[in-house]
């Protein structure tokens, strides 16, 4: 089946993605999601926090490939980054809403 068969039925990327979920967060506190799909810069993501089913949204300013982090606020230098309810390490470059968050701006304790 052509890629066009199979969205005849929408007209939009945002017709296509509605519903989709793009990142999953793993406890309530986390400042990070992860990307369970490539996002697409400018993508409008849903994400859902896993301890409650609880909705999420932001929007990819970036690329933000399968299985990285993607900011769910703003950041400056040394900014503690919380994931699995845990701090997974330290901000070394400024980062905003909807960025990619990998080892060009984080600093993980892993290799601290």
């Amino acid at each position: 089946m052509s890629p066009s068969a199979v969205f005849s039925s929408c007209d939009t990327k945002e017709e296509r993605t509605a519903g989709m979920i793009h990142f999953l967060v793993h406890n309530a506190v986390d400042n990070v999601g992860v990307a369970v799909v490539d996002i697409p810069l400018g993508t409008d993501c849903e994400g859902r926090i896993l301890a409650d089913n609880k909705p999420l949204s932001a929007q990819a300013v970036e690329m933000i490939p399968l299985g990285h982090k993607i900011a769910l606020k703003d950041f400056t230098v040394g900014d503690s980054v919380t994931k699995y309810g845990s701090e997974i390490g330290r901000i070394v470059q400024p980062v905003k809403a909807g960025h990619h968050v990998h080892t060009h701006n984080l600093k993980t304790k892993r290799w601290a």
